[in-house]
C-alpha cells in the first residue's frame, strides 16, 4: 500500500506541477520553464518517493520495467491504477485551482492537454507526434532503466531522470505537449473532453511502444550491466 499511495502522490505532483506551468504560469515562463517544471517535478518526486515505490509515476515507465523482467504484472496493474488516478486529482485540482481566476475558459485555455494537428500548438502531423512519443520514451526509459541498475550510482539517477524530462520539454512540446506518459495525458483530457479524448490513444500507444523497445533492451542485457 505504502508504494501505491507513493505513486499517486508522485503522479499528482507531475500533473499539478507539470501542467500547472502551462496553464498557470505559461506566458511567465515560456517554454523552456515548462520543460523544466516537468524535469524538476520528477526529481523533486524521486528524490521524495524513490526510495518507497521508485518513483515510475508513469505506466510506461512501470511497462518497461515489466517488460525487463524488473516488475511482475501484477505490481505493473497495481502501479498504473495509482499513477492514473493520482493524474486525475492532480487535473482536478489543477482546474480548480485555474478557475479561480477571472476570464479563465477550459475550452479556450486548456489544462495542459496534449494533441496534434490543426489548431494544436505547432500543428505537427499524427505520424509526426506519433514517431516522437514513441522515439522520445525510448529514449526516457533508456536514461531510467540504465541509471536504476544495480552497477549504477544511483544517488544521481533522480537528477538524470528529471533533466532527460526536461530535455525532451524542451524539443518536444510543440510538437505533442509532450506525454511520454499515458498518466500525465489522461488527467487533463478527463476534464477538457472532446479533441483531447479523441487523441488519447495516442498518448497510450506511442509511450507503451516505446518503453517496450527499451524494456526489450534491458531484458535481453543488451544494455544492462553484468
Amino acid at each position: 500500500m505504502k508504494t501505491l499511495i507513493a505513486e499517486l502522490i508522485g503522479t499528482f505532483a507531475l500533473v499539478l506541477l507539470g501542467c500547472g506551468s502551462a496553464v498557470l504560469a505559461g506566458g511567465e515562463v515560456g517554454q523552456l520553464g515548462i520543460a523544466f517544471a516537468f524535469g524538476l517535478a520528477i526529481v523533486a518526486m524521486a528524490y521524495g518517493i524513490g526510495p518507497i515505490s521508485g518513483c515510475h509515476v508513469n505506466p510506461a515507465v512501470s511497462f518497461g520495467a515489466f517488460i525487463a523482467g524488473r516488475m511482475t504484472l501484477n505490481s505493473m496493474l497495481q502501479y498504473w491504477l495509482a499513477q492514473f488516478i493520482g493524474a486525475i486529482l492532480g487535473a482536478a485540482v489543477l482546474y480548480f485551482i485555474a478557475t479561480g481566476k477571472a476570464g479563465y475558459d477550459l475550452a479556450t485555455n486548456g489544462l495542459g492537454q496534449n494533441g496534434w494537428g490543426p489548431g494544436y500548438l505547432g500543428e505537427y502531423s499524427l505520424m509526426a507526434a506519433l514517431v516522437f512519443e514513441i522515439v522520445a520514451t525510448f529514449l526516457f526509459l533508456v536514461v531510467i532503466l540504465g541509471s536504476t541498475q544495480k552497477s549504477a550510482p544511483g544517488i544521481v539517477a533522480g537528477l538524470a531522470i528529471g533533466l532527460t524530462l526536461a530535455v525532451i520539454h524542451i524539443v518536444g512540446i510543440q510538437v505533442t505537449g509532450v506525454s511520454v506518459n499515458p498518466a500525465r495525458s489522461l488527467g487533463p483530457a478527463v476534464f477538457v473532453g472532446g479533441t483531447a479524448i479523441s487523441q488519447l490513444w495516442l498518448f497510450f500507444a506511442g509511450p507503451l511502444i516505446g518503453a517496450a523497445l527499451a524494456g526489450l533492451l534491458f531484458r535481453q542485457k543488451l544494455l544492462e550491466t553484468e
